[in-house]
């Protein structure tokens, strides 16, 4: 049986006693951006799919799954105006206001576009692995779902000016064998001293776990991701509907971490998703 670096929940964590974070200029709180690139990544009947993506989209929630076999043009168009239009229109955006940010990129969204790991590049984006598919894997065979991990490095190395590979990894819909697999993956091409680790939602600054594949004495460096500043709220009810509603969500947040984090930093992590937050508005909402 492989090894379960899940067998365990961790509910303590740091408790009480929370390290001393050194950010840069003795920051109080450290303001992380990130930019998912997934379009084309997504189910589609073109990838071999059984039916359109049902997630995160102008449509708002599903009130019924996508019907087998049969495409959603709809949708897909709606995914496309993501890559098309609203990349460049964010990237602009990062260019203007001089914040870096990192990209969870999928792989295969990379392959059909690739022109967008140097353009992230290029505004001092770090392009990170968000999988070769944005799909759910735990409905993935484990042969498969690591043949998409050696697929997401490769292709964003390939198509990276600076030839960086990804050292950070968020798959978001994981499987059980997601953080092991990554692992061994990043082992094998003696990347794994440099990787990070986002899979993980349960805490406000990062903290080290045991090497997800059973080594003694090597660790993996989490650093936990959010689903609460996340503009995927917008295609969710109930979510944010305007600018305004989305930065009063953010500034509260941030307005709290800033007075905890006198006693010991944090991290604040702030999500933008092209198929949420790309359209017109997000030249009102990103100055903001």
């Amino acid at each position: 049986m492989p090894y379960d670096c899940h067998a365990e929940r961790d509910l303590q964590g740091y408790g009480a006693k929370i390290p001393q974070a050194q950010w840069p200029g003795n920051a109080r709180v450290c303001v992380s951006f990130v930019l998912n690139y997934e379009e084309g990544g997504e189910n589609n009947l073109l990838n071999g799919d059984e039916a359109t993506e049902a997630y995160m989209s102008e449509y708002g929630a599903p009130t019924a799954p996508p019907k087998p076999g049969l495409r959603h043009l709809s949708i897909e168009s709606s995914y496309a105006y993501g890559a098309r239009r609203g990349f460049w229109r964010l990237i602009d955006l990062f260019r203007e206001y001089k914040f870096p940010f990192t990209s969870w990129a999928v792989g295969r969204a990379v392959e059909l576009n690739p022109q967008v790991v140097g353009a992230m590049e290029e505004v001092g984006g770090e392009v990170a692995s968000h999988s070769y598919r944005w799909i759910n894997h735990s409905e993935v065979p484990e042969s498969e779902e690591r043949e998409h991990v050696n697929k997401a490095i490769d292709v964003i190395h390939d198509n990276s000016p600076s030839k960086s590979y990804p050292l950070g990894w968020y798959t978001g819909r994981q499987s059980a064998n997601t953080r092991r697999l990554v692992y061994e993956e990043y082992k094998r091409r003696g990347l794994h001293t440099k990787l990070y680790d986002c899979d993980a939602y349960d805490d406000d600054v990062p903290y080290y776990v045991p090497a997800p594949d059973g080594t003694p004495n090597e660790h993996l460096l989490v650093v936990p991701y959010t689903l609460d500043v996340n503009d995927m709220k917008f295609c969710n009810t109930p979510g944010f509907f305007n600018a305004d509603s989305f930065y009063q969500y953010m500034r509260d947040a941030l307005d709290t971490l800033i007075l905890e984090g006198d006693a010991a930093p944090r991290m604040m992590t702030v999500v933008l998703a092209l198929c949420a937050n790309s359209s017109t508005t997000s030249k009102k909402k990103m100055p903001k």
